[in-house]
């Protein structure tokens, strides 16, 4: 079946753009024309325009919709068509040409000449990778791909147009991009890129004039991103290529940290973390869950849950212990993990962002069931650490639930019974207080109910007996209002 790529007329504007200009050309480029040819859904749009310049381009555009954005400088506009939704913005953009200020790699260090008149080859030639470096006319319906990026969509490969060592150094943060369009098409890096790749990642760590070749914020979205095509993958690719080493170093510690057999006999907490990241795309999980993809800050805090392993270490042999042992883990993994992810700045990328604040809370409670067993749980314990609206606690869940089925004991089984313990405990809890989905029922009474009942100032007393009444209600023991109100009064 042939690629069903969209008629000029799918986009009226421009369409009124050629008649008005005649010797316009209006190409759809990059990764619109791949996933066309990959028989994806497109979802953004990059369009260019030849034979038309950049004062008459932006008129038009003016007169036929609203420019959310005008680039200039940079031979780029932000459209949004009249009639169509106010979400939907695509890019319409001059033909350019880029040139590296520095050559050193500088993200976004560089100047850009547009060119009405440029070739539609010339502009593609500027591009990272074949695949994303064709276009096709919307006019004469035709696909242009000088750099064989079909071919290469065909055999599944992500090349570098031209050299790789000339791409990469006019901007470091594509040799990322490239292991993320690995993870996210599922194909191969070609062997001379792969090369380049690691040989140059050291360079992201550059500074010009004190600044960072590659800003963090940067490194970070590629890092989520490629979490997010596939964790487990996404690991194994980042640590081949050596981007972990440059980036997250902390992660690497978890290589040959040892684990005692009878608990972990997975590996070390480098293949626990691995075999947890691989739990997130399993069948069970999506059973477990009813098809809930599972988010960002969930895979992140399962990539980091055990960090603190390394550093807590413990053995038989070098401190005299009774086994191996990790003390305290949860805590200082909290704390590596929130500075390593803060230094990152995952906060900071627009489409993809974690909390370090939410990941370093669960990784600093993901031993609660070790600690305290299911049934040792208060109710209003369960609730807090379960159901809370301040901190993730949906996430929190799967999060021990990753841990415990990637937990294999000396008989090779899942060690997830303290898991299954604590989903009858929540299930119980719901039961008895007629909740349902991940909210608990409403607590029986407000703090005006407890002053007006018991002719009381605000102040900490009315706190205490809130949480009172609120453990006793998810216990069973108090079942309305009136239940309540009746127990308060004979405190």
């Amino acid at each position: 079946m042939s690629p069903q790529f969209p008629k000029l007329t799918a986009f009226p504007a421009l369409a009124s753009l050629v008649e008005e200009f005649p010797k316009a050309e209006v190409f759809l480029v990059g990764g619109a024309v791949r996933d066309t040819l990959l028989g994806k859904k497109i979802t953004d749009i990059d369009l260019l325009v030849r034979n038309i310049t950049g004062d008459e381009l932006g008129d038009f555009l003016a007169r036929h919709g609203r420019v959310i954005f005008a680039g200039k400088q940079f031979g780029v506009w932000k459209f949004n068509e009249i009639g169509r939704p106010r979400n939907e913005v695509y890019d319409i953009a001059l033909p350019r040409t880029e040139f590296s200020l520095h050559k050193q790699g500088m993200y976004r260090d560089f100047a850009v000449k547009t060119n009405p008149r440029l070739p539609i080859e010339e502009d593609l030639s500027r591009r990272d990778f074949t695949v994303n470096a064709m276009a096709y006319h919307l006019i004469d319906e035709k696909l242009i791909d000088p750099h064989n990026g079909q071919a290469d969509l065909r055999d599944k490969l992500i090349r570098s147009v031209g050299t790789a060592q000339d791409r990469f150094q006019e901007d470091y943060s594509r040799m990322l991009r490239a292991i993320r369009f690995s993870l996210q098409l599922g194909f191969e890096i070609e062997t001379k890129t792969l090369a380049t790749i690691r040989r140059m990642l050291p360079q992201i760590n550059e500074t010009v004039d004190g600044k960072r070749s590659l800003p963090y914020e940067v490194i970070a979205e590629e890092f989520l991103k490629s979490l997010a095509a596939g964790p487990a993958a996404a690991l194994k690719l980042w640590d081949e290529t050596g981007a972990l080493a440059e980036t997250i170093p902390e992660l690497l510690e978890m290589k040959g940290c040892e684990q005692p057999d009878n608990w972990h006999s997975e590996g070390d907490v480098w293949q626990h973390a691995l075999k947890a990241l691989e739990k997130l795309s399993s069948p069970e999980f999506k059973k477990e869950f009813n098809d809930e993809k599972p988010d960002l800050e969930l895979a992140v805090a399962v990539l980091f849950h055990d960090i603190g392993k390394p550093y807590t270490l413990k053995t038989p042999e070098k401190d005299g212990v009774e086994r191996i042992r990790f003390d305290g883990h949860d805590e200082v993994g909290a704390k590596v993990a929130k500075e390593a992810l803060t230094r990152l700045r995952v906060s900071a990328p627009p489409e993809v962002k974690v909390n370090p604040e939410n990941v370093a809370w669960m990784i600093e409670h993901h031993m609660l069931l070790v600690h305290g067993e299911p049934e040792t749980l208060r109710p209003d314990t369960i609730e807090k650490y379960f159901f809370s609206q301040r901190w993730p606690s949906r996430n929190f869940l799967k999060l021990l639930y990753a841990d415990g089925a990637a937990t294999i004991n000396s008989e090779g089984k899942p060690m997830t019974a303290l898991y299954e313990r604590m989903k009858e405990r929540i299930a119980e809890i719901k039961k008895r207080t007629n909740s349902h989905g991940y909210k608990l029922a409403k607590p029986l009474l407000s703090g005006q109910d407890v002053m007006d009942a018991l002719n009381l100032a605000p102040g900490l007393r009315v706190g205490e007996i809130l949480r009172d009444i609120r453990a006793r209600q998810l216990a069973g023991e108090l079942k309305s209002k009136t239940d309540a109100l009746a127990y308060i009064k004979k405190l």
